[in-house]
């Protein structure tokens, strides 16, 4: 099942996790939406800037690589999207979004997107 998958924090440099997540989301088929504050693309995908044009794209997943005090300006950019999941990357971890999202019935995980994908968990 494709999961159109938002890579929140997305960098231009393929040592990044977050380059290496969307290069490995796209290998598994899923639909990847780089976001991020630097102009740039990867692997043929523009990092966007914002959310706005994705309203409706039915996103399944954000995942964050972002640290906490840069995830407050995307609070209400997440759950204007309406994401099933949230996922949580190893230096991301945020138990006040964790909390806004689960009480808007958003699914949180604390886990490696890469880790995930390996595993067949994603």
């Amino acid at each position: 099942m494709q999961k159109p998958t938002i890579i929140l924090g997305a960098s231009t440099n393929p040592e990044r996790y977050s380059y290496i997540a969307t290069e490995f989301l796209q290998q598994k088929k899923h639909p990847v939406y780089p976001v991020g504050i630097k102009k740039g693309e990867i692997l043929g995908n523009p990092i966007l800037n914002d959310f706005e044009t994705l309203k409706h794209k039915n996103i399944h997943t954000i995942t964050l690589y972002l640290n906490e005090q840069n995830q407050k300006q995307w609070y209400d950019k997440i759950l204007d999207i309406k994401p099933v999941r949230v996922i949580f990357n190893p230096g991301s971890e945020n138990q006040e979004l964790e909390n806004i999202l689960n009480h808007n019935h958003i699914e949180t995980v604390n886990a490696c997107t890469l880790v995930l994908l390996r595993t067949g968990q994603y």
